[in-house]
This record gives C-alpha cells, structure tokens and sequence, in this order.
C-alpha cells in the first residue's frame, strides 16, 4: 500500500510535491553553516546538534542498503509467508546488533488468502484467463515459487456467472454516466480499470448498484506500453502484470476487519465475518491487460465514451451483453500472525516522551519498492544511531523504531499495535514518521502542519547527489514546473506560486495509505511521510511479481543514492525532534493553513451552488431530449437539490482567533530560545508536555459521521476517495454530499474543537511568558 493517491496511487508522489522552504536565490545553493537556524535549539546546542548530524551522514552507507534490500526481498514476503517471518527476525538481528533494546510483538490477524480463483468468458466466445504473471528474462526472482496468486485481499468469496459491463474507473460520476446510456451492472459482473480513485472503492460501488462480481484490471494507457518499455526492456507493466491490493472498507477503520478498534492480541474477541464492516459483500479479482482483452473485446451494448478508452487495440464498448463470464474465489479465511519489530533508545532526560519512527516490512510479493526501498533507508539510519550512541551520545527524548507486519492488507501491524498500547502512546509519543516506498527523484512530504518548518530546514540542509543544490531547492524547482504546466490543478498552481516567493513551502495533507493512520487519525499524534520519486519507473510493477531487486536496481534508484538522501532527511527530522531544547513544532503553520482550508470550504459552497443553478437552467431547457437519439435517448441526471446559505461563522471565527494566539505562542516560543528566557529544566518538561499533545486536541471522541475510529477533524481518508486526504472531512464531505444540516453541525463541531487547540495555546503561551524560576 503507499500514501499517494491516483495516478495509479503512486506517480502523483511528485505530481503534487509538497516539501518545506527553499533558501531564498541569491542563497547559496548549499546546505547554510549557521547554528542558529534549528527551530527549538539555542544557539550552543544547534552547533552540537549539526556536528552530531555530520556524524550521523558519515555512517551511511549506499552499498549495506543495497545489500539489505537485496536479501529482504529474496522470496515473496506476504503476511503468513516464511520468509516475511525471516525478514522480521533478521531486521530484529540489526537492531540489536546496532544496540537497541528490540523485540518483536505479535498479533494474530484475520488475513484470508486464496485456495481457487478462476475466471472464463463463457459467452459469446470461450476463454479461461491465466491469473499468473510469468518469469521475466533478467529478474532472478520471478521464477521462484511461494507467491500466492494474483488476488484482492478482503473480497468475499463467491462463484458467480454473469454479464460483463464495463465501467471505466468505477467511481460515482461512472456509473451517472452508464444510467444515462442505459446500461445498469444489476445482476451482472462489473470490469473496472485501475484509477481514479481508490481499488477498494471499485467492488464496494459495483456492490452498492447491484453487480454480483467485480474485475479490476490495469488498463496499459495509465502504467504500460503507452507510458513506456515494458518490463525487462523497460520498467513499466508487462501484459500479464497484475496489481494486487487491499478491498477492505479502510475508510470505516483499518486493521484487522474482526477487532475494530482494540488490538487482535490473544484472547481478544473477533467478529464473526458476517459482522465485520470492512469486508466486502461480493467476489473480486485483479487480472492483467492480457486477461481482459478477451473480455472487453466480447463486449456488446454502446461504444464507451472517449474518456473512458483506454490504450488496448479494440473499440471500448459498454456491455450489458452478450459477453458473459464465470467468476469464482474461495480463500482460507484463518488467523494469521503479524510480525512487528520495536526497537527504543532511551532518552537521558526525558525517557517518557517517544519520537516513533516506521516503515512496514511485509509485501504483496517481493515488495523491494514497496516497501522494502524505505526500510532499508530507515535501517540505515537506526545503524548510525547506534554508532553515535555506542560512541557516548544519548538522545535526550526516547527515540522508537518500528518495523510493520502486515501494512499491504490493511495496515494491520501498525494499527493493531496502536490501538494495543493506545494510552501509553497518548501519554508519550510525541510525533510519529513514516516511510513507505522510495526511489530516484524528488522528495515528497506530508503531515501534520505543526511540523512544516520542521521538514524545511531538514531538507535545506541535505544535499540531491543528482544536481548538487539542496533537496528543498530541487523540489522547490520541481514545484515551479509543474505548476506552470497548462494541465496544472489549482492545487499546483498554488504551490508554485509559494515556491516563486520564497519562504516556507506547506507539506501536504494526510489521508490514508499507509502507518501513519491509526496514529495521526485515531489518537492524534502529530505524524509525518517522507519518501523520493517521480524520476522512477516502479509503477509499471506496483503490487506485482515484477516488484523485484533487480527491478529496483535498474529503474528505481540504480546506485542508491536516494536511499541515503532519505536516511538523511528521516534522521534529521528524527534527531532533532529527539534533542531539541524545547520541541520544534511551530503551530502558526498549522494556523495559516488551516485559513486556506476554510476559505476552500467557502468556495465549494458556492461551486455547489453554481452547479445545482446551471443544472436546473439546463434541465429546464430541456436540452437533453433535444440532443438525444430517438432510437437511444438519453436520460437527465437527477435534479440536485437547491443550496441554502451555510453558516461558516463559527469557524471563520474560530480561525480568525486561532491565528492570534499562534502569533503570541511564536513571539514567547522565540523569547526562550533566542533571548534571555531560558527555561529551567523544570519548565522545559511542562512546556514540552504542552507541545507534545497539541494535536491530539484536534480530535473529537465522537469522531466523523458513520466512522467514529477517524477521531481528527482536520485531516481523515475520504469516504469516496480512499487514500486521498479530505480536509476539515466533516464539513467538506457533507458539503460534497448536499448534506446541508450536516455541513452546518459540523462547522460548529469543528469550530468547537478548534476553539479547545487555541485554548491550549493560550495556556502553553502563558507558560512560556512565565520568567526561569
């Protein structure tokens, strides 16, 4: 699984790059010597602090990363497979080699795996798919056997024939477009292709309007032959590649579908699978390009729009006849154990207080991209730290690095770990940074907003090993140029408007994806995800056989160089949130983004209005029956309903006074580290008490409509993009839904809890003003 979202859940990594600040131009363009830049340290100890940071650079390593990762990804590495277990025991090895205290921790999971699938085209031609991906010439293990086949994790059994219909990518607006053709997926077996929204929303919208079964299949205009040479030529997807996947209804909770919320430990209760929310309710199959040609081209009914055809050599047709094919899944649906590796150094001065650190380990098969390329990067980084702990230095907060089991399904480890030790980590951890893939390219950041100059000035200080300026002036290029691409969002334009004047660039937004979930949207730790791309061609083997070392060596960071640069970045931001005098969170940021977040509420207030208004002047024309053919008409879209006025004062309020308080924190934040307020020891461990559960005041213990797991109410997955983040998600998605009393209990609600984070500030800002006693 990775963080991003579509294009294809991978490539818009660098699509939206959302790094921090760039030195200003007529800056030098490598990283600045001065020692009075490290937000949260005074002057003495910034100079310590980038010392111990030269040390830190000087123990990593391309060609130990390059080896580790050629050994954890020397046979498939699903959850239940031996080797992912090996992988577990040998990373448990490092860490205590590397002299952590380290352990592994199991959980017991429901993960079903497939024992039959099969598919035929019965009618009006016969055909059986392959379900396989072959050998490949030149990939040493695409040969080896214990890869489990092809096969969408959380689907319901099923053995069903039926009708095909095609419905493009599957999502909401596909289906409106197949009602006014006429063509309906009741009764029959949907074929959807891979984009435009979230895999796991495909079979549950194919459910919801009545299809029986659903094939999703990776179409080669998004990740094959039109995007480049094929795999061994080049790296992009090969006709028999098949994307794998998680279906499970993430977007309700994620982790093991039986024990929502609290941790599969032994003994615990599990639902029975008839009760378990997450699980689909009809039979799913992934299968190749060369696997659905046959289907697609059987199909009957109308010619598909233009935006839906895809890059196969055959004309799209909807369907509804008079292919017809049979379709069937059974799986083993057993516990299975979940293998998560803890690591702690503690800290000298304040040992409570946890700076948490991870990546999974576990992959659909040999998972070298995803994710065994960001592991080893933070592998590398937990063995410099060991060195310079071995040499004498301790951080001064407890540093805990963690290794995930079982991420690809559903983020089982890491959310059955958090919700097991949910109190202790509410009480201690202060920040949680997750890696996923990595590669050649661009770094791209995400998170809470609290940490945004935190990222800037780590990534000013590393340098690209490609261009020789820093990672943040590359990116900050990168940002530039996309935005000045005429088929540029508003969202890119924006950042490349901020990158043209200077200062700080806002990270992105976090929805889902990934380990950082269950601890930024469920318990409000204040959470990170850093990783490279955009200059790789890894999405061509997303999830597949092909996602291989020798892959990754040729065409995802050949030499790797990005490997390193992560190590660097995730260890900067690491150290330093571990030894900084007073935490380096910086709550303006959050403040000034959030203003951006109301005022985009405002405006789809009144697209929605503009919208419902054209609607009704073009229906009231009777357009459509005017265009239609009498021998096809086609149907209106339903009328949508009026939009009344929607009170947003209570939140323009609440933010217009959250962005005066945060100035007051930062003018007494600066006054303890850069004049002659410096804190007692004692008034240190009280503000940063303060400072560490900061965002956990951005949660609401009634959490969002229909899902109380996500408990933020600024940043949550949403209900119909998956991965993709919505912000203030209460009212944006009620908002999105013309759920007009919704939207305005939310605006209240959300400003309630924003009200109860200034109210913190206000209390931390005092405390600051405080003199040294």
């Amino acid at each position: 699984m990775h963080p991003v979202v579509f294009r294809l859940l991978l490539t818009t990594l660098t699509a939206s790059i959302s790094v921090a600040c760039a030195v200003h131009a007529d800056e030098p363009t490598s990283p600045r010597p001065e020692t009075n830049a490290l937000l949260g340290f005074r002057s003495t100890a910034a100079a310590n602090e980038i010392a111990l940071e030269k040390r830190f650079d000087a123990a990593l390593s391309a060609t130990e990363m390059r080896e580790w990762l050629q050994r954890l990804a020397a046979a498939p590495n699903h959850v239940g497979a031996p080797h992912n277990k090996a992988n577990a025991e040998f990373l448990l090895s490092l860490f205590k080699q590397w002299g952590w205290d380290a352990h592994i921790e199991t959980f017991d999971a429901l993960y079903p795996t497939p024992q039959q699938i099969a598919l035929e085209l019965i009618a009006p031609t016969t055909f059986k798919a392959a379900l396989h991906e072959p050998p490949v010439a030149g990939d040493s293990t695409s040969n080896l056997p214990g890869a489990l086949p092809p096969y969408n994790v959380y689907g319901a059994d099923g053995d069903v024939t039926a009708e095909l219909v095609y419905v493009n990518y599957g999502m909401p607006d596909d289906y409106k477009e197949l009602d006014r053709h006429g063509v309906s997926v009741k009764g029959k077996i949907a074929i959807t292709r891979y984009g435009g929204g979230w895999r796991g929303l495909k079979p549950k919208l194919a459910y919801e309007h009545g299809a029986v079964g659903c094939l999703i299949y990776s179409d080669p205009h998004d990740d094959g032959y039109a995007a480049g040479d094929t795999y061994p030529q080049g790296g992009w997807r090969p006709p028999e590649g098949v994307q794998r996947g998680s279906v499970a209804d993430m977007q309700v909770y994620p982790g093991d579908p039986t024990t929502p919320g609290y941790g599969s430990t032994p003994g615990a209760k599990h639902l029975a699978l008839k009760d378990a929310k997450t699980i689909l309710k009809i039979p799913v199959l992934p299968i190749s390009y060369a696997d659905v040609t046959p289907l697609l081209k059987a199909l009957g009914g109308p010619v598909a729009p233009a935006s839906w055809r895809g890059a196969l050599p055959l004309t799209y047709h909807l369907g509804g006849g008079p292919a017809k094919a049979h379709l069937l899944v059974k799986s083993d649906w057993s516990r299975k154990p979940l293998y998560d590796v803890i690591a702690t150094l503690k800290g000298s001065q304040e040992p409570d207080r946890w700076i948490v650190r991870g990546n999974h380990h576990d992959g659909w098969v040999m998972g070298a991209w995803d994710p065994l390329s960001g592991t080893v990067a933070m592998l590398g980084e937990a063995k410099a730290i060991g060195q310079l702990a071995k040499s004498g230095w301790k951080p001064k907060r407890t540093l805990v690095y963690t290794s995930w089991d079982g991420e690809e399904a559903g983020l089982l480890g890491s959310t059955e770990w958090v919700e097991t030790h949910a109190a202790e980590l509410r009480d201690k951890a202060v920040v949680y940074v997750n890696s996923d893939t990595n590669a050649r390219g661009f770094l791209g950041a995400e998170g809470s907003h609290s940490l945004q100059h935190l990222v800037n000035r780590a990534a000013a200080d590393v340098i690209d090993p490609e261009t020789q300026v820093s990672v943040l002036e590359r990116a900050r290029a990168h940002m530039r140029v996309a935005g000045a691409s005429p088929q540029a969002k508003a969202a890119s334009k924006e950042n490349a408007k901020i990158a043209a004047e200077g200062g700080d660039l806002p990270i992105g937004a976090l929805g889902s994806g990934s380990d950082y979930s269950a601890f930024l949207e469920h318990l409000g730790i204040a959470s990170l995800n850093l990783g490279f791309g955009g200059e790789d061609d890894d999405a061509g083997v997303y999830h597949s056989l092909y996602d291989s070392f020798d892959h990754f060596d040729h065409f995802g960071d050949p030499g790797f160089k990005y490997e390193v640069v992560l190590a660097q970045v995730a260890g900067r931001v690491m150290l330093r949130m571990a030894n900084a005098d007073l935490l380096p969170l910086r709550f303006g940021d959050f403040s000034a983004t959030l203003d951006r977040y109301v005022a985009q509420l405002h405006a789809l207030a009144d697209e929605e209005r503009k919208s419902a208004d054209a609607q009704h002047a073009l229906l009231d024309a009777r357009a459509y029956a005017l265009v239609s053919d009498p021998t096809r008409p086609v149907a209106p879209p339903e009328r949508l309903s009026d939009v009344p006025s929607i009170d947003f004062a209570p939140l323009d309020l609440a933010a217009k006074n959250l962005s005066a308080s945060t100035k007051a924190f930062q003018i007494a934040y600066a006054a303890r580290i850069d004049g002659e307020m410096a804190p007692t020891a004692k008034q240190a461990a009280q503000i940063n008490t303060l400072i560490a559960r900061m965002e956990q005041s951005l949660t609401s213990s009634a959490g969002l409509p229909g899902r109380d797991w996500f408990k933020h109410m600024i940043y949550a997955p949403g209900m119909l993009t998956g991965y993709g983040v919505k912000t203030v998600p209460g009212v944006r998605e009620a908002l999105e839904a013309r759920d007009w009393p919704q939207a305005n209990a939310f605006a209240v609600s959300t400003a309630n809890v924003l009200d109860g984070y200034r109210a913190q500030i206000d209390a931390l800002t005092a405390l600051l003003q405080k003199p040294p006693r």
